[in-house]
């Protein structure tokens, strides 16, 4: 990935040094086992150990590039290298091994390696969220369906569901990196035919991983395609926050926006914006990270034994992926504890529309006093119709402006228009008294629909 969204602790894990010094601790591993076998000398071990470990600097590396330029193969180009450095002991390193063993025992270190940095990024991520649920925990504004306004929610409410999601994916996350910790010392197509199994055990113990229980020349796909699936979705929960951070950051609505810190510029032509860029931005990396899930799942199906039309891919997926989503991680954590709110504008929008919103409080209501659903629901819909065409909003003539009979016009001069057009419904007041529609909704509205927030917030963080 490019430096402008990198972080260089997930970087340094897809960097050349830290490759080459895993392929060097599982090829010193396995000598080790191979020792304790009878298999090689015990002093070719130890001397494999002390002369090969040294730090693989830059000119490490570039004799490596320059010996695979050569010899067209990497582990070959890595193997001779360290013949170079260990001397005639070398012999020894790589016995009954393949290729592969080493390529994939060093990719899933490197996938756990990488995850280990994307849960500590989720814990973050969640303190942050769970942190901003219960600074708005009752702070309410209005819910939204289809983009349109609903019943009454409160923006504590919205994190405390951030929070759950983000909660699940980091299960979900765990059991993937469990799942991709596995090791492969299983020699040409996976038959242990030139290696013991114990040698397996050995480097998969050293290693932090456990051994494959059945591998082909290659650790199966399905893992890694999990994996990457598992970062997919975590992606999709990132633009999912990001999304409705864009959103309440609209001109119109303006209940939350990004930080804009002291000297930010939104626009290089119109010096009045702010831009919700970090969260716009997000969503474009969600789509990065997204982009590595289907190739993965395609490198599931390989041929017989082995090929390595995965390998390609996973060279390229591997560090962009986990380094992308480490950069979006953060970024959201950061939008998350620092955004701002606007509790005004909340309540404002949620009043906008006079009182509309306990529309379907009157609806059952009336269901629960002898009207049929069918009967309520015209009842309460044309008065809840005439509220809009109140506001100037006539969907039934869109191309000309909103003609208002007396009533509605009447009705421009109450807050709660909603009440006020029911209580001059005489097919309602036939079933339903001014009075106790009144003490129906004279109630605390907000209060009503949220009375259980807390009962919510106990089932995602407890008591």
């Amino acid at each position: 990935m490019i430096p402008r969204y990198s972080r260089p602790e997930m970087t340094s894990i897809w960097e050349a040094e830290n490759k080459f010094r895993i392929w060097f601790e599982i090829e010193a591993h396995a000598c080790d086992a191979q020792a304790s076998l009878g298999v090689i000398p015990k002093e070719a071990a130890a001397v494999i150990w002390e002369k090969g470990q040294k730090p693989y600097t830059p000119e490490r590396i570039a004799r490596i590039d320059e010996i695979e330029v050569e010899v067209k193969h990497d582990v070959i180009a890595f193997l001779t290298e360290l013949a170079e450095n260990v001397g005639e002991e070398s012999r020894f390193v790589h016995q009954g091994m393949t290729s592969s063993d080493v390529l994939d025992t060093c990719l899933s270190v490197q996938m756990s390696q990488a995850a280990d940095i994307l849960l500590s990024d989720m814990d973050r991520l969640l303190a942050a969220l769970e942190k901003r649920a219960k600074e708005t925990k009752h702070m309410a504004c209005i819910g939204r369906s289809h983009g349109i306004h609903a019943e009454p929610v409160t923006m504590g409410l919205k994190f405390a569901r951030f929070y759950a999601e983000m909660d699940r994916n980091k299960k979900r996350l765990q059991q993937a990196r469990d799942e991709i910790a596995t090791c492969a010392i299983s020699g040409a197509v996976g038959t242990f035919a030139n290696v013991d199994p114990s040698v397996e055990e050995h480097v998969a113990n050293k290693m932090g991983l456990t051994p494959e229980p059945i591998s082909t020349q290659v650790i199966p796909r399905d893992r890694h395609a999990n994996y990457f699936a598992v970062l997919g979705i975590i992606a999709s929960s990132v633009e999912n926050i990001a999304t409705e951070i864009r959103h309440l950051q609209r001109t119109e609505v303006r209940e939350a926006q990004e930080y804009f810190a002291p000297g930010q510029k939104g626009s290089s032509a119109m010096p009045h914006k702010r831009n919700p860029i970090l969260t716009e931005n997000l969503t474009g990396l969600a789509r990065i990270v997204r982009s590595a899930v289907t190739p993965a799942l395609e490198n599931v199906a390989l041929w017989h034994e082995r090929d390595i039309s995965h390998s390609s891919v996973e060279r390229m997926i591997g560090p962009d992926a986990t380094v992308t989503l480490d950069f979006a991680l953060n970024r959201l954590a950061g939008t998350i504890e620092k955004l701002v709110v606007y509790p005004q504008n909340m309540l404002d929008h949620m009043n906008n529309f006079g009182g509309i919103h306990d529309a379907q409080r009157v609806l059952l209501y009336l269901t629960q006093n002898d009207v049929s659903r069918e009967d309520a629901y015209r009842i309460v819909q044309r008065n809840a119709m005439r509220v809009w065409k109140s506001y100037g909003i006539d969907p039934d003539n869109p191309d000309s402006p909103a003609e208002l009979d007396a009533v509605e016009k009447e009705a421009q001069e109450h807050d709660n228009r909603f009440f006020f057009f029911m209580s001059k419904d005489e097919g309602l007041m036939e079933i339903l008294s001014v009075e106790k529609l009144s003490k129906l909704l004279d109630e605390d509205s907000i209060s009503y629909h949220t009375k259980n927030v807390d009962r919510i917030f106990e089932r995602i963080f407890g008591k």
